[in-house]
């Protein structure tokens, strides 16, 4: 198989040619848009109005502990940690027993405005646990995760969370499924799907992986290295 055929399956930067021992000009210039656009996508800020609509109810909304984006790229702390007024806020909203759905903008929030709604909408049948509030947080790193689901003493929490964006993806959704949230929870202690976004795994492949992972972490009693995803694959080319 030439090289070059090889971007039918991906668009990963394969078959690209040269010139010489270099680069051709056209793939080059490319190379350059991508890195700016990655780096533009880093600072991208979630529509909340927009979010919150789409998201099935009810929704709350909390921020971390960085006060603007700038302070939340070079304090990754402050973005796993969750501000006081709304852990205060979280406890008046109790949801013991429930899986609860944090939809954060982590370091793109392209894809979290594009894919958590229709994860969350396609993943609810399917699970064995009650719902809680859905929480849409700002400037959050994955760990707000587990301040969030301790407020609200949840049995699980799943945080939907823009994934670093590459050279070839914006728009990455990232799932960290981590069974009884608290603060200190490592991420050994939680399982990861990524690459959620159509020319990934789409939504409605992603669903039934998480509905699995969330029904195999009730029966052991915990998340990450101690489950492992048996999960039924899917094909990684249709045929």
């Amino acid at each position: 198989m030439l090289p070059s055929s090889l971007r039918r399956f991906t668009s990963a930067r394969v078959g690209l040619g040269r010139v010489g021992t270099a680069q051709p000009s056209g793939a080059q210039l490319a190379f350059n848009a991508a890195h700016a656009a990655a780096r533009d996508a880093v600072w991208s800020l979630l529509d909340t109005q927009a979010l919150v609509a789409a998201l099935p109810g009810p929704v709350l909304r909390v921020r971390s502990q960085a006060r603007d984006r700038r302070e939340y790229l070079l304090r990754p702390d402050l973005g796993r940690k969750l501000h006081p007024e709304d852990a205060a806020m979280l406890a008046g909203h109790a949801a013991p027993g429930s899986l609860v759905f944090l939809v954060a903008d982590g370091l793109c929030a392209t894809g979290v405005q594009a894919h958590a709604p229709a994860l969350i909408r396609a993943v609810a049948p399917l699970l064995g646990l009650p719902l809680g509030p859905v929480v849409v947080a700002e400037q959050a790193r994955v760990a707000l995760g587990d301040a969030v689901g301790e407020a609200l003493g949840a049995a699980a929490v799943a945080v939907l969370i823009g994934e670093r964006p590459g050279l070839s993806a914006t728009d990455s959704l990232g799932c960290y499924l981590t069974w009884a949230p608290r603060i200190g929870r490592t991420d050994a202690e939680r399982n990861c799907i990524s690459n959620i976004r159509p020319e990934g795994m789409p939504p409605a492949e992603a669903a039934p992986k998480l509905a699995w992972l969330v029904r195999a972490a009730m029966e052991l009693g915990e998340t990450g290295v101690a489950l492992k995803d048996e999960s039924p694959n899917v094909p990684l080319i249709a045929p």
